[in-house]
């Protein structure tokens, strides 16, 4: 088949790119459809496993897109690594400018790509951290910095007006010094040798475990007092404790689960529409509002209209075509239209620092 090679080819891992196709559509989902509050005991809201989970996984998927690009298991040194910083720091100021360009649509959705640049110039000292540390640098934000970060939340002084400015050009809305802990799950993951059997096992055990303290020590805080019941939530998007070890351990799961099912060559065929979307994140993620922006300016004369967009029905539709356009666009041109852009401007960025020292 035309460019089946490009989501193959050797160094490529499908499980990766499916767990992050996965996160688009799950961001999609929770954008264009009013999902239940999730709980795994009443399958009627199993639906609203995207809310929160979709984003944080996404989050988590960019820490091991950054240790790949670092070397993998075999992380780079010296040179190596300052031209590794120096590409990533270009990636994050382009991909910061399309988060601008999409918040300028108007549409009604905390835009992630601000949030996402500001993560990739965060995590630039983490990349040379071994495993051990980064795990432990998730732990300390998780038990100190997400209480403190609420608690600064809640200070008189806040104004969200005042703060709004700063709020939409760093896409605070994601607290990117709680985000971080996501990003350093990611990179440790990515540290590890992920096209091994046991480790991919690993990580879907280890995820799994660490989901479900996370999500009972939830389950737990509803019966503590308001204040300890807020900091060790685990609701989606409430920035407890309990949201962050569940839903950390959760991306840590899928992607380990992902990694195994496509080690079955016939499932990773299968799912190879979902994976031609994760090989192209960016692209998929900003055609997906770009389409929703220009569809709901004609129908309702207003992109801000998440109501009424809402009510037309706009799923399924842009799912297929979000799907089917990244599908047939990796199996005849290969690499997504803005990664290639993406990765051509910061291949240039990285010669203009190698040939500067």
């Amino acid at each position: 088949m035309i460019g089946r090679g490009y989501l193959d080819e050797s160094g490529r891992l499908a499980g990766v790119d499916l767990a992050r196709g996965l996160a688009v559509v799950g961001m999609v989902i929770a954008h264009l459809v009013a999902v239940p509050a999730w709980s795994w005991s009443d399958p009627a809201t199993w639906s609203g496993i995207v809310s929160g989970r979709s984003s944080i996984l996404f989050a988590t998927l960019a820490g091991v897109s950054l240790a790949l690009m670092t070397g993998g298991a075999r992380p780079v040194e010296g040179q190596l690594l300052r031209e590794a910083r120096f590409r990533i720091t270009a990636r994050a100021l382009i991909v910061w400018a399309f988060g601008m360009l999409l918040i300028a649509t108007r549409v009604p959705v905390y835009v992630i790509l601000p949030a996402y640049a500001v993560l990739f110039l965060l995590a630039l000292p983490l990349l040379p951290m071994s495993r051990r540390a980064l795990l432990a640098l998730a732990g300390v934000v998780a038990a100190v910095v997400a209480p403190l970060w609420m608690l600064l939340a809640e200070l008189p002084w806040r104004d969200e007006r005042a703060w709004e400015p700063l709020v939409v050009a760093t896409g605070l809305w994601y607290p990117f010094a709680v985000w971080i802990a996501f990003v350093a799950i990611g990179i440790a993951a990515g540290r590890s040798d992920l096209g091994r059997l046991g480790v991919q096992l690993g990580l879907a055990a280890a995820g799994a475990v660490v989901a479900l303290t996370g999500y009972g020590l939830g389950a737990v805080a509803v019966g503590l007092p308001p204040e300890w019941a807020q900091i060790l939530s685990a609701s989606a998007h409430s920035g407890g404790i309990g949201e962050i070890v569940g839903s950390g351990g959760f991306a840590v799961a899928v992607l380990g689960v992902c990694l195994l099912v496509c080690r079955i060559r016939v499932v990773g065929t299968i799912l190879l529409p979902v994976r031609a979307v994760g090989a192209m994140p960016l692209s998929a993620y900003t055609a997906h509002l770009l389409a929703w922006a220009l569809w709901a300016w004609l129908v309702l004369g207003d992109s801000s209209n998440l109501g009424g967009f809402r009510a037309l029905q706009p799923v399924v539709p842009l799912l297929i075509g979000i799907v089917v356009g990244c599908t047939l666009w990796a199996l005849t041109l290969g690499r997504g239209p803005l990664e290639r852009m993406l990765a051509l401007l910061s291949r240039g960025a990285g010669r203009l620092s190698s040939r500067r020292r």
